[in-house]
């Protein structure tokens, strides 16, 4: 492990100075922009100022949300972190993609990583001539033993791993971590370092990230490329309570108890959830409040510097979080707080900014859609299974999706394809559609009118047989489409 203070320097060296503004960079064509997505972890579809849904506090998303486009119902299909990533990045599912769930020490022995050998939308940026690079959390690789020597791998799991330059799927620029939640002091590899040359950075996560972020742009100047940077932050995934004072003071007199008691969702779990919800909430925000500025930073120097009207700007998540609300701690499950995330697309003059409240997106819908927003439509890699929503995201009203998939991967076998345990089911604009199967049989079924209950306490499912076969059919239809192995247990 190499130490902090040197390889700061060495990495600040290798990006250069920031140079607020500048006008000999050969910007990229309309039809070829730059791409700057910002992504962060485990943050709620509603947990935006500009919603007037929850107590937070985003000054700087709500002023991008006047430039961009918001898909306020955008979902994340498989809402866990490897999962999520894995399909936003190659649009394949994970039965193809090969990360059927967390990667961790125990999926390891299952294989569970991100497949090297698919052609991800960072692969075909790269292979077109694109400046690449990754900064923040990756989790797409799978633990081995001796484990990297840190906090994320004591106890019964690993979690933590580098990613060799092989798997990094085109990012060219480099400074990650598999997945590492002490968000006060992140460790990273920058792009040249062996697996054992990490180091830890005396810095909130996300502002480490965004500086570096803000750098990126000038230190490829003198190429002359269009580049594709993704931050991928931490925060506000759990370790909420790890974010710097000052947002926390942002969050000092938040009644807790009141907001609790606005979200019948929660009220109906056990008290030790409730309880942890009240614990938490108010650094929840506060983390939030810290990405936002963060990200507010970066759009400012992409501004400064003449380059956000030819850029692309895509601020998302991974997945959400349900923080007690129907008994659950965290994701990974069909509930609007777990499934639900932000999803907000600005490019200067292309995109007309506006709310679309009916377009139904989901996470892993993005490689398709990017790489055609982009000009790079008949570039798609073939092993794509999702859908281009480039035109829908444009403003066409034509060919919309009329439904979004859930998926959860219980246990597997060795070989990760025979998926018999699980749940999966289907999102529309008024309904969610879910069964959990054990051994090929479905034990439970749900069915939830959001319209009707939108905080989805009332599980009609027993009440409408006609409507549970249109959307089982449905269902059935989007798994077969996909391939997915486990379709046979709608007979």
């Amino acid at each position: 492990m190499k130490n902090t203070e040197n390889n700061r320097i060495w990495l600040i060296g290798c990006v250069g100075l920031f140079v607020s503004s500048y006008s000999d960079v050969e910007a990229a064509t309309e039809e070829h922009p730059n791409l700057l997505v910002v992504m962060a972890d485990q943050f709620r579809g509603d947990a935006l100022g500009f919603r007037g849904k929850e107590a937070v506090k985003t000054p700087n998303l709500d002023r991008f949300a006047q430039e961009a486009v918001v898909l306020t119902q955008a979902v994340s299909g498989y809402p866990v972190s490897s999962p999520a990533r894995g399909m936003f990045l190659s649009g394949a599912y994970p039965h193809e993609n090969g990360v059927l769930t967390n990667c961790q020490s125990v999926s390891a022995h299952q294989n569970v990583e991100l497949r090297q050998d698919l052609t991800c939308w960072s692969d075909v940026l790269a292979q077109a001539g694109y400046a690449t690079a990754y900064i923040g959390k990756w989790h797409l690789d799978k633990p081995y033993a001796p484990y990297v020597d840190c906090s994320n791998n004591k106890g019964e799991m690993a979690w933590n791993e580098w990613c060799p330059p092989k798997r990094r799927h085109g990012f060219d620029y480099w400074v990650a971590y598999g997945t590492y939640d002490q968000h006060l002091r992140p460790l990273y590899w920058n792009k040249d370092s062996k697996r054992d040359e990490f180091y830890y950075v005396n810095q909130w996560g996300p502002e480490y990230e965004a500086d570096l972020a803000i750098q990126y742009p000038d230190s490829i100047r003198s190429a002359g490329k269009p580049f594709a940077l993704m931050v991928s932050m931490n925060p506000p995934h759990t370790g909420y309570e790890l974010v710097p004072d000052r947002y926390k003071q942002e969050y000092a007199s938040l009644n807790v108890d009141s907001i609790a008691r606005s979200l019948p969702s929660l009220m109906q779990s056990d008290e030790k959830y409730i309880d942890l919800f009240k614990r938490s909430v108010a650094d929840y925000y506060a983390c939030i409040t810290g990405v936002d500025e963060q990200f507010g930073r970066i759009i400012r120097a992409l501004k400064e510097n003449g380059q956000y009207d030819n850029t692309i700007v895509v601020f998302v998540s991974d997945h959400g979080d349900s923080m007690g609300m129907h008994n659950n701690i965290g994701k990974n499950i069909f509930y609007e707080e777990a499934m639900r995330v932000p999803f907000l697309i600005s490019y200067g003059k292309q995109l007309t900014p506006r709310k679309d409240d009916q377009l139904l997106i989901s996470l892993e819908d993005f490689c398709p859609t990017i790489l055609s927003l982009m000009g790079f439509q008949q570039e798609i890699p073939v092993t794509v299974q999702t859908r281009d929503l480039s035109e829908q995201i444009r403003g066409s009203r034509e060919k919309m999706p009329s439904s979004q998939l859930y998926m959860f991967y219980g246990a597997v076998n060795e070989t990760g394809k025979n998926l018999t345990t699980g749940a999966r089911g289907v999102r529309t604009l008024q309904y969610t559609y879910a069964v959990r199967y054990k051994d090929g049989v479905i034990t439970d079924e749900y069915l939830f009118d959001r319209k009707a209950d939108p905080f989805e306490l009332d599980n009609i499912a027993g009440k409408h047989p006609e409507l549970i076969r249109q959307l089982r059919a449905e269902l059935k239809q989007r798994m077969e489409t996909v391939h997915d192995p486990a379709f046979t247990i709608l007979k």
